[in-house]
């Protein structure tokens, strides 16, 4: 396929279900849970999953992706694409048009200046945004007028959808958080709490990493939506819990997440009260192998950074060793049953992007032992590996997580048969995927040498996903510990193929530049070792209709659309 064809063929048809009610605010209070409490409502400065969904229902963006992975238009008129003249014939660039009367919460209009802003504050040098990488590749931003805005990108750029697209990347007001620009963008506490957003409901109250009470937005853009007065969005707790509300108790209308084993949740829709309702998409659990030294002994500007390499983890054999200890087919059994499939690759999907690959699929303890041996790392008489005098002795982090705690006691067995000594350490999920770049806990400071979480990405094109892994894109102390290289990563040769993907529009070669990013990431460095391709499963009560569960997009995407069953 060519490159225009690649756009030609974009969906711009939104499709939501239909209206449930005729007023707006008829239906009272729906009440929702995720385990993972949110500790900030600015998805800027954080990657948490629990942070973006939560900020969805008050900030949104241009375009989103549908239940299919389908392109559909938020603020904007339509989703631009080469034939209908939204994406310039040479590629470099991409015109955005807002709807007509579009209004802010606090009844002001939304504007292009709106636009660039938002591009303009994630890209500002100082900022350390946590997803500059879907502003990866842009010249300049123009304003056309009141309603428009053109992209330029520095060069053609077939897949031009990662500015603005999906619940990573909304729009947020210029006249809130001008002040916020740079380095005092962590600093703006009243802005990164209260958003003032175009979506269906606004923030009355928020606890960090407690409960978050929303209303519905006087101003949002159908009069008759949303059908709920009020949001109570409740964070914490587990997941066991959290799936109890919603199945057996009927306490909460919605719970994320719930990363639990088969048969309990099966046995939790016995009580009546709701459905747990699943999909897959490319969400990955996984680990993530830290290159760089997290010892406390180091100071505060080079800890953790690319200034100290890790002084074992740099070794590929060791990371090779590790990953061929696991037993992936095990660990899927007993975490996910059938709701996942143990995998090798970071993207497992789409097909057109999956390499399929099943060289890690069987356990292979003499293996691992016989690389070890041969890469001179000896064991001591307390059978822990060592060479120059460097100890195989890892700490291990996660997020507090029945299934994960699971996991972390397994692997630390299996690494102890191959000669790695192993600490396990979980912390609350609220404070492991927050923001906040004091706190020394969170995934992206990573003061532990491997750790273990998933996330995913928004639509059905990687690009932007792999972007992350750019040289530079780490967190560290200048970008506020923010950034999605989280391995701190740098290969040019992968920054080269990325180039490339950036700017190849045939599928068939796009598929294979993925294909061959995510080898270079895994099977090739086992900088990052797969574990399992997991399904969303989550849980709605019988009584709340128009729920439309995706995996490419927020869960809460269509919230608007939710109502109340009589």
């Amino acid at each position: 396929m060519k490159i225009r064809g690649l756009l030609i063929s974009a969906a711009v048809a939104l499709t939501m279900a239909p209206p449930a009610m005729a007023e707006r605010a008829s239906d009272g209070n729906v009440s929702i849970i995720y385990w993972q409490a949110p500790s900030i409502l600015n998805p800027y400065l954080s990657g948490g999953t629990k942070d973006v969904e939560s900020s969805s229902l008050v900030i949104e963006p241009l375009g989103r992706y549908d239940q299919t992975g389908a392109l559909v238009p938020y603020l904007a008129e339509k989703i631009p694409t080469v034939d209908n003249g939204g994406v310039s014939a040479d590629l470099t660039s991409i015109t955005w048009t807002l709807k007509k009367g579009l209004k802010w919460s606090d009844g002001s209009a939304v504007t292009s200046a709106d636009v660039k802003f938002t591009a303009d504050y994630c890209m500002h040098p100082d900022m350390g945004c946590a997803q500059l990488a879907g502003f990866d590749g842009i010249k300049s931003i123009d304003i056309v007028d009141d309603l428009t805005v053109t992209v330029n990108f520095t060069a053609p750029k077939p897949n031009p959808y990662g500015p603005f697209m999906g619940g990573q990347s909304p729009i947020i007001q210029k006249a809130q958080f001008e002040g916020c620009m740079g380095a005092k963008a962590p600093e703006c506490t009243e802005q990164n709490f209260g958003p003032i957003g175009t979506g269906p409901f606004v923030v009355t109250d928020f606890r960090p990493n407690d409960v978050i009470q929303y209303k519905a937005n006087e101003n949002y853009r159908d009069p008759a939506k949303p059908a709920f007065a009020t949001v109570t969005f409740k964070g914490g707790g587990d997941a066991t819990g959290a799936g109890r509300s919603v199945l057996e108790t009927g306490e909460f209308d919605y719970a994320w997440n719930l990363q639990l084993a088969p048969e309990v949740i099966a046995k939790m829709e016995e009580g009546g009260k709701g459905v747990a309702i699943a999909g897959f998409g490319p969400l990955v659990e996984r680990l993530e192998m830290n290159l760089t030294n997290p010892s406390p002994d180091l100071d505060a500007d080079t800890r953790a950074t690319r200034k100290a390499p890790h002084p074992f983890l740099t070794d590929i054999n060791v990371r090779k060793a590790l990953s061929m200890a696991i037993d992936r087919v095990l660990l899927t059994e007993i975490g996910y049953g059938k709701a996942g499939f143990p995998t090798c690759d970071l993207v497992p999907a789409p097909d057109l992007y999956a390499a399929k690959n099943d060289h890690c699929l069987t356990q292979d303890i003499a293996g691992a032992n016989a690389l070890l041996d041969g890469a001179g790392w000896k064991k001591g008489g307390d059978g822990v590996r060592s060479k120059d005098g460097v100890r195989l002795s890892i700490l291990y982090q996660t997020s507090t997580n029945a299934v994960r705690q699971d996991f972390q006691a397994l692997i630390k067995e299996w690494w102890s048969q191959i000669g790695v000594e192993t600490e396990l350490r979980n912390l609350n999920a609220s404070v492991f995927f927050g923001g906040d770049p004091g706190s020394p806990d969170t995934f992206q400071k990573f003061y532990a040498d491997v750790e273990m979480y998933a996330n995913t990405f928004n639509g059905t094109d990687p690009q932007t996903y792999l972007a992350a892994y750019r040289c530079g894109n780490e967190p560290k102390p200048e970008s506020q510990w923010q950034g999605e290289n989280i391995n701190r990563y740098c290969d040019p040769a992968y920054d080269a193929m990325l180039d490339e993907l950036f700017k190849t529009g045939d599928l068939k070669r796009r598929g294979e530049l993925g294909i061959a990013l995510n080898n270079m990431l895994t099977k090739d460095s086992y900088t990052i070792v797969p574990l399992v391709n997991r399904g969303r499963v989550s849980a709605h009560a019988n009584s709340l209709g128009g729920v439309v569960l995706n995996t490419w997009d927020s869960e809460l995407w269509n919230i608007a659309d939710w109502y109340r069953i009589d």
